[in-house]
């Protein structure tokens, strides 16, 4: 989800429970995004690949941490002065436990929202780097972003506050809406590949797009070893074969000799890295002057993942 959304959700749900401090949970509410101030970290040191965005910060650990980190720093005088001249508003922030806890409630928000977006986020980092993912909406949507952009604007304008109240609950009913048809659209996807689980494919999965009515289908075999890409348009019903897929393929060399280079490989920060953010890896090992060249690639693909990733090991 956007910025603006991670704003604007807890702002509202903390409006109709009538508490006093909205902006604390809103501002908690996209603390974790801020997490671009410390992406330098895993640039400089690749085994930390987890600092980045959607990373650390996106857990119920280190998701608290950073918002109180966040309200710490905002609250300051200083900070809340800068901050008002530049929006000509008063904050009148606060910082106590009460706030913290209402500014981590925006992170849970903020949490919940990334969690049904396509890609997952490390919930429950540093006891596991598994990434969590509903697979309901794409990273980000357009319409979302502008609604949440609007009601700001209303928000900020000193406008009747029946119309701010109005706008708010429209965009609440205009977000709850979107994640309805798209897990109707997911249903359907994933209904009309029933009948291919009784052939050479024992589980099925569906993944949102920028369209919420376009979908990619993963059929996967029992042993993970075979994949097959669809894509699903749901205004026609149309099923688009986009190609047939191993976890491993070898041209060359013996697969002993791959297995033991692979093996190799995963121990890279990069190969981790890349195989934390792939929704499915599949490996092109070929045994070329000596060495495994050994490509990785992601068949569903995502913004935060390179079309592919070739490393080198020596036999």
């Amino acid at each position: 989800m956007d910025l603006f959304t991670h704003f604007i959700v807890p702002f509202i749900l903390l409006f109709f429970l009538k508490s006093r401090y909205k902006l604390e949970g809103a501002f908690g509410g996209i603390s974790v995004d801020f997490d671009f101030f410390i992406i330098f970290v895993g640039i400089l040191f690749p085994q930390l690949f987890v600092f980045t965005h959607r990373g650390i910060t996106h857990s119920f650990v280190f998701g608290f941490v950073s918002a109180v980190i966040f309200l710490f720093i905002i609250t300051r005088v200083p900070v809340q002065k800068t901050i008002g001249r530049m929006i000509k508003r008063d904050l009148n922030l606060t910082f106590t436990y009460k706030t913290i806890l209402i500014a981590y409630f925006g992170v849970l928000i903020h949490l919940l929202l990334d969690f049904l977006t396509t890609g997952g986020i490390p919930l429950f980092y540093p006891f596991s780097l598994t990434r969590f993912s509903g697979e309901l909406y794409y990273y980000t949507d357009a319409i979302a972003t502008l609604a949440a952009l609007v009601v700001l604007g209303c928000l900020y304008f000193k406008i009747d506050p029946r119309y701010k109240k109005g706008a708010m609950i429209l965009f609440m009913v205009l977000l709850i809406s979107m994640g309805g048809i798209r897990a109707g659209e997911k249903n359907n996807a994933l209904n009309s590949f029933e009948s291919e689980i009784e052939g050479n494919f024992a589980y099925i999965a569906a993944y949102p797009t920028s369209d919420m009515f376009t979908w990619n289908v993963v059929l996967r075999s029992s042993d993970n070893q075979r994949y097959a890409l669809y894509e699903y348009q749901g205004r026609r019903g149309e099923k688009i074969f986009q190609g047939n897929y191993s976890a491993l393929t070898i041209k060359n060399g013996t697969y002993t000799s791959a297995i033991t280079a692979i093996k190799k490989a995963d121990e890279l920060s990069v190969v981790e890295n890349f195989k934390w953010r792939s929704f499915y890896t599949c490996i092109e090992a070929s045994y070329e002057n000596g060495q495994w060249k050994l490509t990785y690639f992601d068949i569903v693909g995502s913004y935060a993942t390179r079309n592919n990733l070739t490393v080198y090991i020596k036999n």
